[in-house]
Formats: structure tokens, sequence, C-alpha cells
């Protein structure tokens, strides 16, 4: 039986990002999806690529840096994909956050992006106000606007593999992974693909499966420990209004969690929430609350567009991301977002990714093809991932 590098199970962005970086530094891959490409979380995020302006509050500061520079280098390697796009955050006299903090955050924003030109902010003249369209007015303090970038999040994922394939990856879908025997020399990881089961000899495995990075763990031979991990669901409405020239970055009415809304294809689309899940079975779906607590939120600040029910009328589709977080106690919204990169003296030749942000799929599979090169020296490189255009 042949050996090959490195088996990767998972092709949402962190498992297509690891396939393109290995295989640029000449590993040979195996990419395994249980599904389609870029099918799960990676096609139902926010679709944002952001330094994260939420996360100064809780100190996350490397985390915005790294996303920052991320968001700079993908707006390079990917213009087709990656758009700069104006982000509005109105302040009311109600707000939690007052207008003195958010211009102390967007200026630590704009330090932490080198003072990139997307960097830079301002602040809105009373007389442009009107022109976020359905915005209410009343009491309304100030209005900043800043920048970041947005995508497609699915297609951004099948790009990255399709490089990956055209520098040598091989990459299954619809090829879900079994059983996983770790031995001292390699694993053999089982698999069942156009109903043949196959078993491949590997030296390394990924575990990058998402919400299903547990499960994985679970058909580990010998047995291995997991990490205890909260399941966050986070829901997004489209509703059929006119696409908004910008993102609002909206402070919830209910709490003091962050909601966008946002362009995309032509309407408006609303998110996201945070509610933990028992158990994940099955696709995801929108429950009711989280449906009202988005349209609540948003005829919260564009009481002209009807009400809860006329809204709700105006929804044409909704669909769900599920985080992995750890388990801590206190609100989701204030968890670390940094990826937990895991492994074990018990496991030596697997790696396992919890967590993780869309943005940072580069630099989180440069870190793990670092790790890579620890266990298996390092190959004669390929291609450059920094200079290699996302097509």
């Amino acid at each position: 039986m042949d050996t090959i590098d490195v088996v990767i199970i998972g092709g949402g962005i962190n498992g297509a990002g690891i396939a393109q970086c290995a295989s640029a530094a000449g590993y040979s891959v195996l990419l395994l999806e249980k599904g389609a490409i870029g099918g799960q979380t990676s096609a139902n995020s926010s679709k944002l690529i952001h330094g994260g302006l939420r996360y100064l509050e809780t100190g996350q500061i490397s985390l915005v840096r790294n996303s920052l520079s991320e968001r700079r280098a993908l707006l390079r390697l990917a213009p087709h994909l990656v758009k700069a796009v104006p982000f509005y955050i109105p302040v009311y006299d109600t707000s939690q956050r007052n207008q003195w903090a958010i211009r102390a955050g967007l200026t630590a924003y704009s330090i932490l992006s080198e003072f990139d030109p997307l960097g830079r902010f301002t602040s809105l003249p009373t007389v442009e106000w009107s022109n976020i369209t359905g915005l209410k007015l009343q009491g309304l303090k100030a209005v900043f606007r800043y920048w970041d970038a947005q995508t497609d999040d699915k297609a951004l994922t099948q790009a990255v593999v399709r490089s990956a394939q055209d520098l040598g990856a091989q990459v299954l879908n619809h090829a879900e992974s079994g059983v996983i025997v770790h031995k001292p020399d390699y694993c053999e990881v089982s698999y069942l693909y156009q109903d043949n089961l196959v078993v491949q000899r590997a030296s390394c495995v990924i575990n990058a499966a998402g919400p299903w990075v547990n499960d994985v763990i679970e058909s580990l031979v010998p047995p291995m420990a997991k990490e205890r991990v909260d399941l966050v669901q986070g829901s997004h409405l489209l509703l059929d209004i006119p696409a908004p020239d910008g993102i609002l970055y909206l402070e919830s009415c209910f709490d003091k969690r962050v909601v966008f809304v946002m362009p995309w294809k032509g309407k408006t689309l609303l998110g996201t929430t945070e509610t933990v899940l028992e158990e994940l079975n099955g696709k995801p779906e929108s429950t009711r609350e989280e449906i009202y607590y988005l349209l609540g939120i948003y005829k919260h600040y564009f009481p002209a567009q009807g009400s809860a029910e006329q809204l709700e009328a105006l929804i044409t589709d909704t669909f769900c991301g599920v985080r992995v977080l750890p388990q801590l106690n206190g609100s989701s919204f204030d968890r670390s977002r940094e990826i937990l990169l895991k492994t074990s003296f018990t496991h030596p030749r697997l790696m396992t990714l919890y967590g993780g942000k869309l943005t940072t799929f580069r630099a989180t599979s440069k870190e793990v093809v670092q790790w890579m090169e620890s266990r298996l020296g390092k190959r004669d490189a390929i291609a450059d991932i920094d200079i290699t255009p996302i097509l």
C-alpha cells in the first residue's frame, strides 16, 4: 500500500486552504469531503472578509491584526471574489456603545491595519444620514463609515480547492471517512467512495471536519479524548428588499450582540444569531426564535419596512452556519474566535482543528503545514501561496 504525506478530512475553507498550502509546499495530499466541497459551514457564513472590529471589545488584538493582514492578502489574490465594501455604524442615544467608544475602536482598527488605505474611517455629516435608505433617524447621534470586504464564501472555498488540485492535490467529494487507525509510523484512513471501502495509508492526518470534528475523533483507534466544545448556530435571513449600498453594523436592541444588514444578490441579507445546539443532526435550520430575533432588530432600525409579519412574508431564504467554540461559561458572543490546533502525544500523527474564521484560513493553513514539516521534514516547494492567484 502506498503511503501519502497527508489525508485531510473536511472540504470546508480550512480543509481547502490546508490542501492548497501543503500541495504548494511539495507534500502529497488527499482531501476527503463527505458532501460537496464548501457545501456546509463554508457556504453559510456571513460572507465577510474582515478584521473583526467587535473582537477588540474582548481583547483579541492578535486575531484582529492577523485578520486585517489576511484581508489585505485576499483582496490582492482573489479580487474577483473578495470586494471592498463600506460599513456603516449608526450610534443612537440609546446605544450601549457611544460614539466616543466607536471612534476609539475604529482608530485602533485603523492602526492594526497598518494604515492600509482600507483602514480609513470617517464620521458622516448629518446631511448624509438619510442616504441610508429607511434607517431610523430618531435619536441618531452619529454615523461612522469604515471599510472591510465581502465574498461569496462557497465560491471562494471552491476556488481554493481548484488551486490545490492544480498543485497536485487529490480531492474527493462524497467520500466519507470511517475508522482511522493510528500506528507509530503512519495512519490508516478508511473511507467510503462510490460504494467502495478504501483504505489509505498516510504519514499525517488533518481533522478539519468543522462541526463534525469530534465525530472524526470518535472514529480513532486507539481512542483519544475530545475537546469539550459547543456547536453554535448562526442563522441568516434573505429578505426580498432592495440591497443596501453598504453593510450596516447594528447593535442588537435585545442584547449587546452585533448584527449585520448586508447586500446579497440584489436583496438584503440579515445575520447572524448565536444559538447553542444540543446536537447536530442533519442540515441545520433556523428556529422561529432566531427568525423573530433578526426581524425584530431589522424592524427596530428600519421601522418603515412594516411589521414583523410583513417582514416575514419577504423572507426568500434562510441558511445556517455552525461554529465550533470552546465550551465555557458566559455568552458565546464573548468567546474567543482564535482557532485551536490540537495535537496529542498519544496520537502524534493527527492534528485537529477546532473553530476558525473564514478570513484567516490562509494563516491557519500555514500553521498546519509548519506542523507537518516538524513531523515529516521539509519538501521542495512547487509554489508560493502568497503570490498564487485564487482563480
